[in-house]
């Protein structure tokens, strides 16, 4: 079988299993799953919409984050791990947005990657759920389970974004990788997949290799 036409068949048995494909940090404004995402780093999407709720309800702007009070936004995000780091990257990026492109979010991975503590995986979910642009969000859920199906080789984000991108519909592309997370939440949990009631069971490599029926 061709590495595109399993793609395909993971890309329609997960738009099958999970109909609405969507994000599940919550936000308003673009710039806001900006840096939503980058609280998302080693924390969980429950405990930082948490965290935004107030954080964005306090800071209505990319003026205001510009001007913040670096302890302030530090104290709100605590809760999400390595706090200093990223309250230090939400003013930064707040900053250059607002001196070096007009307050504009920009609409290429090329670009939001120029931001500070901004990454591929990122700057590929902007692109995808803001703009609407083919993007490939390669995140721990998605190398674990495309490696497990046989579609990419390797841990290395970059590597398997590009692998991908050469056998994915790319008109599809992002709301495969939202139900990746999705399926591995729900059935290809880390260290113990349910490949028995998995909708992919009869292409995956893991699955056949380790006869699933």
């Amino acid at each position: 079988m061709e590495l595109n036409e399993k793609a395909l068949m993971a890309v329609d048995a997960l738009e099958k299993q999970y109909p609405e494909a969507i994000c599940s940090l919550i936000y308003e404004r673009p710039y806001e799953l900006l840096m939503s995402t980058r609280l998302a780093a080693q924390c969980t999407d429950v405990r930082v919409n948490i965290v935004t709720k107030d954080l964005f309800a306090k800071y209505r702007s990319l003026e205001e984050f510009k001007n913040a009070s670096l302890e302030d936004v530090e104290n709100i995000i605590k809760s999400c791990g390595l706090y200093k780091t990223k309250a230090r990257d939400l003013i930064a990026m707040a900053t250059m947005l607002v001196d070096e492109y007009d307050g504009i979010l920009p609409d290429t991975v090329e670009e939001l990657t120029k931001l500070p503590g901004i990454g591929r995986k990122t700057a590929n979910l902007v692109v995808g759920d803001i703009f609407h642009k083919p993007a490939v969000v390669c995140d721990t859920h998605c190398i674990r389970i495309t490696n497990l199906l046989g579609l990419t080789k390797g841990k290395d984000p970059y590597k398997v974004e590009m692998q991908l991108r050469k056998i994915l519909p790319m008109d599809r592309a992002n709301d495969f990788c939202h139900r990746l997370v999705l399926h591995g939440r729900d059935t290809c949990v880390a260290n113990r997949p349910k490949c028995t009631v998995c909708c992919m069971k009869s292409f995956c490599t893991y699955a056949l290799e380790n006869s699933v029926e």
